[in-house]
């Protein structure tokens, strides 16, 4: 525009009459907004009911009531120093609304404590007994069979929780299903570690839980050892287990070993040590973890922990972040398995109210360790085998000859991810319900004679 054309402009309005000035538009905050709160999006800090339940589980499929004082926060004024988290905006509330913690009570039939002595650790093992009257079962626990479940790395007993509920729908009961928590991994504690801390169950007839080993960043505290998980300790630990469980292998049910990724590994050399006790495996089962494939990708895991935030202010947004990039891609699994995964914050100056439970930066030194040799140790086990893979993964080259020998049997399942057992939790059980009919352990009446060739 010129000057001349500005010039003119400005006269014309200044020959303009002066209108009354325009009143501010009445206030859109929110009636619980504060008045110095921004209008951006805010993260929850409540932390909502449905989770509470997980440690309360009863010995029976009753849900326990939800009492609000179990859920209440701490006051923001307890602290001076403490980080105030200002209150969530609607649209984040209603964002998160369906993704409630779910109680994992209706998955498992118990919830135990379980005390193993030559392990120094409590285990928290989730359990659905096999349907003793089922006709294949028979009277007695020693003919019935046990899925028993390791999780992966970071992972806990109830990422197994959907898989558990279908298995014993699709084999009418006949299948029981054992899931645990590994050492430093979800409720599972030390045994000389500090009780008074720990909160009872009072639905529960197990002794009280010690609180967790973590502090508020999931490491171990300072001046501390990096914890032990090597994987003769989790082999150990899970052999220590099955034997305070089943003291008399000859009264024990014939247990079918199934292990997801780093699961896979401490299952496939627990197999042996177990078989050596006398006790019967029928079979072992390996979800989504090939020795070559997870060699290679060993460089890149620091990266992937380093990019992963290292909390979350909800269970919710915990539940979100794992959904929203895929890690797990069942939002039922999700609300059942993740809230195990974190635990919350006793730094007042904590970032994140809720924080990862399972170190899985100190255990660095064995990441190398547990996969080595998974393939030869795998072939070489005296029992059936199945690996169940996703459609992404790739057998090494002694699985791939394994494979032409018949050694295994290979599944491989689609549109799914790492966590396929959680993905579709209704496909793994067909296969794993087949896989049992096929290697299960044939029971004879009393008696009954099996003639040998040739006799009359």
């Amino acid at each position: 525009m010129s000057d001349l054309a500005r010039s003119a402009l400005h006269a014309r309005i200044a020959k303009l009459p002066n209108l009354p000035p325009v009143p501010p538009p009445p206030s859109t905050k929110a009636p619980w907004a504060t008045h110095d709160e921004g209008d951006e999006e805010e993260e929850e800090d409540e932390k909502l009911m449905g989770w509470a339940t997980c440690t309360h589980i009863p010995f029976s499929y009753v849900n326990p009531s939800l009492s609000s004082s179990s859920s209440a926060s701490p006051s923001a004024s307890s602290s001076s120093t403490k980080r105030t988290r200002p209150l969530p905006s609607q649209r984040t509330t209603d964002r998160l609304a369906a993704l409630v913690p779910i109680s994992a009570s209706t998955y498992f039939a118990q919830a135990l404590a379980v005390s193993v002595p030559a392990s120094g650790l409590d285990h928290r093992v989730y359990y659905t007994p096999p349907d003793l009257a089922s006709p294949v079962a028979g009277s007695n626990s020693s003919s019935s069979t046990v899925l028993v479940c390791h999780h992966g790395a970071g992972y806990t007993g109830l990422s197994f929780a959907c898989l558990a509920q279908e298995i014993t729908a699709v084999t009418n009961g006949e299948l029981g299903v054992l899931a645990l928590d590994a050492r430093s991994h979800g409720k599972t504690k030390p045994i000389n570690q500090d009780e008074s801390a720990g909160q009872a169950d009072p639905t529960s007839s197990s002794a009280p839980l010690p609180p967790s080993t973590s502090d508020a960043t999931g490491d171990t505290t300072p001046g501390e050892a990096p914890v032990d998980l090597s994987i003769e300790r989790l082999t150990e630990d899970f052999v220590q287990l099955v034997k305070k469980v089943y003291p008399d292998p000859a009264e024990a049910p014939s247990l079918l070993l199934l292990g997801h990724s780093m699961g896979g590994t401490v299952l496939v050399r627990a197999c042996p040590v177990l078989q050596a006790a006398k006790y019967t495996v029928s079979g072992v089962i390996v979800l989504d973890v090939v020795e070559g494939s997870a060699l290679e990708a060993m460089p890149l895991m620091h990266g992937l922990l380093a990019s992963r935030p290292a909390g979350f202010d909800s269970l919710e947004e915990a539940i979100e972040w794992h959904l929203s990039n895929k890690t797990i891609r069942n939002p039922t699994s999700a609300r059942v398995s993740v809230p195990s995964m974190f635990i919350e914050s006793t730094d007042p100056l904590a970032q994140h109210k809720y924080v990862w439970r399972a170190p899985l930066q100190l255990t660095a030194p064995y990441w190398t360790g547990w996969f080595t040799n998974l393939s030869t140790s795998f072939l070489a086990v005296r029992t059936a085998r199945l690996l169940v893979l996703a459609g992404t993964d790739r057998l090494d080259k002694t699985l791939m000859i394994g494979q032409m020998q018949g050694k295994f049997q290979l599944e491989v399942v689609p549109d799914v991810g790492h966590m396929l057992h959680e993905d579709d939790p209704e496909r793994i059980a067909g296969v794993l319900k087949e896989f049992w009919r096929r290697n299960e352990r044939l029971v004879l009446p009393a008696g009954f004679k099996v003639k040998k060739v040739g006799e009359s």
